[in-house]
C-alpha cells in the first residue's frame, strides 16, 4: 500500500517502498556516490537489458530510462531526443553551440513581427517513400496543441497556424511576436498527416535517416535499420540497438564487457571507474538542464506549502553543498536562478542556504511545525536520484517535517501525478531540459502557466501565477534583444521571489562510449546526431 504523505513512523524516519531501512544522512552522504550506482548488484543477465556483444554493424545503446515512445509529445528526455530524432524530424534543430539549424525546411526566416516564411526541402520523404508536406507541419501543430500533458506545449508562448503559399512553402502566423519560433519548432516532430493523433504515437513512419524494424515500448527496447529512402547524408551504421537498462552498475558493467557500445547519464563515480580502462573513452559537456525538488502548486490556499514563506523556510533545512560534493560526487552545481546559467538570458537570482535552525524557527513562527510532506520521483530522472531523495528525507527529520519518498519505475504512472490526476504529493524530482538553448524557453516552459492551460493540467506543476505569466509573456513577445533580456531579468527575480523550489541543481552531461564508436559529437543538450556517428572494429 502506497504511504499516506499524512503519515509517517513515530520516530519521524523517512518512509518509503521499496527501500527498506533509511539510513542517518551523516552514513548516507559518505556512501551517497556508491548508492548511485549499486556496485554489488547482480550481472546484466539479471536485469533488463542486451545479452550478447553488438555484431560489427551494430551500435548498442544502453538508456538509464524507459524510451516508451519514439514521438515526443510526452516524453522527451535527454537521450530520448537522440533515438526520437534519427526517426522522426523537425523543420530545424539545435546544434553545436546551441545554433538553430535547418533540416526539413530550407528556409525559415522572420519576414515580419508576426510572421515566418518556410520552405520545406525539396525532395523530403518519409521511410515508406511518401513526401513530406506543408499539411503535415499544419497537423503536427494541432496534434501538439490538443495532447494533453506535454511540457512541450509550455514553452511555446502560443502555436503557430499554418498559412500554405505554394507546394513547399507556407507561412508561420502568430498573433503577437515570437523571436524564437525558429527554435521552438526544433521541438515538433512532422508525421504523415493521415497517421497523426493528439497522442503519444506508439507507430508509424517517419523521415528520418532510420527507420524502426523491431519495437517492444513497454520494454524501451528498439531495433533500428538504415532508412534507404534518407532524403539527407545516409546514416553510417547499419542498424542501431535501443535497450534500457535501468541500474548504472549494470550499464557500466555491460559496457566494459563490450554489451553495450554507448551509456548516458552516469554518476562521477562510475565515470572515474571507466575512465583509462582500454576500449572506452568517457566524454563530459556542461549541461543545459535543470533538477529539481519542485513543489505542487496544486494546494489548496489554506495549506501551507501554498504560503511562499513556508516553502523558503523548507529550503533553508536542505545542505546543498553536501549533496553535490557528497551524493551527486561533484557531478553538478548548486542553482543560482530559476534555469540554467549556460542558457542564453539566464541571471543569477540568489543561492540557496543551509540553516536548519532556521528553517525550525521560521516554520514555528508560521505556524508550519510538524509538517508531513510526500516526496515524488521516477527513477532515472537525474543520476543518484534515490541517495538524493533519501538525503533529503533524512534533513526533513531534522528540523521536525515527516517525510514519505515514493519511487516510480519508467514507464509508470508518474505522467498523471504530475498533472494532478493521481494522487497527492508536496515535492516532485524533476528535470527540465533547456531544448532551444534559450532561458526564455525553459522560463515560458515552467513558469508561464495560465488558468486555462491548468484546465487540462498542461502546466508546470500546477505553477500558475499571474504576474509572473503577464512579465514572460511581455518578454518573449519582444522583438528588440536588449529590452527582452531586461524583461527577462527581471522576470526571473520574480520567480526565484516565489520560492518554486525545494531545491535544485544543474547536472553536468557525462557519457561513456567504447572506443570502436567514433564520431559521437555530443551536445549541450545532452544528445547527438545518431546518423552522424560511425563504427569501426
Amino acid at each position: 500500500m502506497t504511504p499516506s504523505p499524512y503519515d509517517a513512523p513515530p520516530d519521524h524516519r523517512p518512509q518509503r517502498e521499496p527501500l527498506g531501512r533509511p539510513v542517518r544522512r551523516r552514513t548516507l552522504l559518505r556512501l551517497g556516490a556508491l548508492g548511485g550506482t549499486g556496485l554489488a548488484l547482480g550481472p546484466l543477465a539479471a536485469c533488463a537489458g542486451p545479452t550478447g556483444a553488438p555484431g560489427p554493424g551494430t551500435l548498442t545503446l544502453g538508456l538509464n530510462r524507459s524510451l516508451v515512445s519514439l514521438d515526443n509529445k510526452l516524453n522527451q528526455f535527454d537521450a530520448a531526443v537522440t533515438v526520437q530524432r534519427a526517426v522522426r524530424q523537425a523543420l530545424t534543430s539545435i546544434g553545436p553551440g546551441m545554433r538553430v539549424q535547418p533540416v526539413l525546411a530550407d528556409r525559415f526566416a522572420m519576414t515580419g513581427p508576426t510572421v515566418w516564411s518556410v520552405r520545406l526541402r525539396e525532395g523530403v520523404r518519409y521511410s515508406d517513400g511518401s513526401p513530406v508536406t506543408v499539411e503535415d507541419v499544419a497537423t503536427a501543430l494541432e496534434m501538439y496543441g490538443k495532447v494533453n500533458g506535454s511540457f512541450l506545449l509550455g514553452l511555446f508562448p502560443e502555436l503557430p497556424t499554418v498559412e500554405k503559399t505554394g507546394e513547399r512553402t507556407f507561412e508561420l502566423h502568430t498573433e503577437r511576436p515570437v523571436p524564437v519560433l525558429d527554435r521552438l519548432m526544433a521541438n515538433i516532430h512532422i508525421t504523415p498527416a493521415a497517421a497523426n493523433r493528439p497522442e503519444e504515437l506508439q507507430s508509424g513512419v517517419g523521415s528520418g535517416p532510420y527507420k524502426v524494424i523491431e519495437a517492444n515500448s513497454g520494454a524501451g527496447e528498439y531495433t533500428l535499420a538504415r532508412n534507404p529512402r534518407y532524403w539527407g547524408r545516409p546514416a553510417r551504421v547499419d542498424t542501431v540497438r535501443v535497450r534500457f537498462v535501468p541500474e548504472e552498475s549494470s550499464r557500466v558493467i555491460a559496457l566494459r564487457s563490450g554489451e553495450l557500445d554507448v551509456v548516458d547519464t552516469l554518476t562521477p563515480d562510475s565515470a572515474e571507474q571507466l575512465t583509462g580502462l582500454p576500449g572506452v573513452t568517457v566524454e563530459e559537456t556542461s549541461g543545459v538542464r535543470i533538477c529539481q525538488l519542485f513543489y505542487n502548486f496544486r494546494k489548496r490556499h489554506d495549506h501551507p506549502l501554498a504560503d511562499a514563506r513556508v516553502r523558503r523556510a523548507l529550503t533553508y533545512a536542505i545542505d546543498g553543498e553536501a549533496l553535490v560534493k557528497d551524493v551527486l560526487t561533484g557531478s553538478a552545481e548548486a542553482a543560482e536562478g530559476v534555469v540554467p546559467l549556460a542558457l542564453e538570458g539566464a541571471v543569477r537570482t540568489g543561492a540557496y542556504t543551509y540553516d536548519p535552525g532556521k528553517a525550525k524557527a521560521q516554520l514555528k513562527r508560521l505556524g508550519a511545525e510538524g509538517l508531513r510532506i510526500r516526496v515524488i520521483w521516477e527513477s532515472g530522472e537525474f543520476a543518484a536520484d534515490s541517495s538524493v531523495m533519501e538525503a533529503v528525507a533524512d534533513m526533513f527529520r531534522d528540523i521536525g517535517v515527516r517525510a514519505s519518498l515514493l519511487q516510480f519505475e519508467p514507464g509508470g504512472d508518474i505522467l498523471k501525478w504530475r498533472q494532478g490526476r493521481g494522487g497527492d504529493w508536496d515535492v516532485i524530482g524533476n528535470g527540465f531540459p533547456g531544448t532551444t538553448g534559450q532561458a526564455l524557453t525553459s522560463l515560458q516552459g515552467m513558469y508561464g502557466g495560465t488558468p486555462e492551460r491548468e484546465r487540462t493540467r498542461d502546466t508546470y506543476m500546477g505553477y500558475v501565477i499571474p504576474d509572473i505569466q503577464r512579465r514572460l509573456e511581455d518578454a518573449a513577445t519582444e522583438t528588440d534583444a536588449a529590452a527582452r533580456d531586461r524583461k527577462l531579468a527581471a522576470a526571473q527575480h520574480a520567480v526565484w521571489n516565489t520560492w518554486p523550489s525545494l531545491w535544485a541543481f544543474a547536472p553536468k552531461t557525462l557519457l561513456a562510449r567504447r572506443e570502436r564508436v567514433h564520431d559521437l559529437g555530443l551536445l549541450q543538450l545532452n544528445s547527438y546526431d545518431l546518423s552522424a556517428v560511425r563504427l569501426e572494429g
